[in-house]
């Protein structure tokens, strides 16, 4: 198989655009299957402010990753790396265009850029950092994580309190 002839399309931006009728229009043009990345149709429950493909428009064209999971699930944009890139390969076997929708540009990232592989967090790691974000606040947050690295902290989003946990956890795990 020639992997240079196949190709993901990719469609994205905000809820209700108008994303999943030019993807199944696409779709259909292509004789191809359809690859949702928005984090919130994966789950089974959630409807109102996902958006999600409605019956008809599921019939028209086969799509993945679309209320494939229950919120008590756990799961999160580094497993749908895993599952996303394993799906189009398989589906590569038998399309040349893929079409990828969404409006979760992390799991769009997930599937375009990777993520770094990182280790494995203990839970005793975690809740005692997470406790202590909760008692302290953000500006502890950014004091250790500067003190500790302050190149990262230079170049990361500092309001972004997931990203320094993250950072914080991964130092505390490995000295690094």
């Amino acid at each position: 198989m020639n992997m240079s002839t196949k190709k993901v399309v990719f469609i994205v931006g905000p809820t209700a655009i108008g994303k999943t009728a030019l993807s199944i229009k696409l779709a259909q043009h292509f004789n191809t299957e359809i690859i949702s990345c928005d984090s919130r149709q994966f789950y089974k429950e959630l409807f109102i402010g996902a958006a999600p493909p409605n019956e008809n428009e599921l019939e028209k064209i086969k799509h993945h990753f679309i209320h494939n999971l229950s919120v008590t699930n756990n799961y999160n944009a580094g497993k749908f790396e895993v599952d996303a890139l394993l799906t189009i390969d398989e589906l590569h076997q038998k399309h040349d265009v893929l079409i990828a929708i969404g409006g979760s540009g992390l799991y769009v990232d997930a599937i375009c850029k990777g993520f770094d592989k990182l280790p494995k967090i203990s839970s005793k790691t975690r809740e005692k950092i997470n406790s202590d974000y909760n008692k302290l606040g953000v500006k502890w947050l950014q004091k250790e994580v500067q003190k500790l690295d302050s190149r990262f902290y230079k170049s990361c989003d500092r309001n972004n309190p997931q990203r320094l946990l993250r950072a914080l956890e991964v130092y505390k795990e490995t000295g690094k």
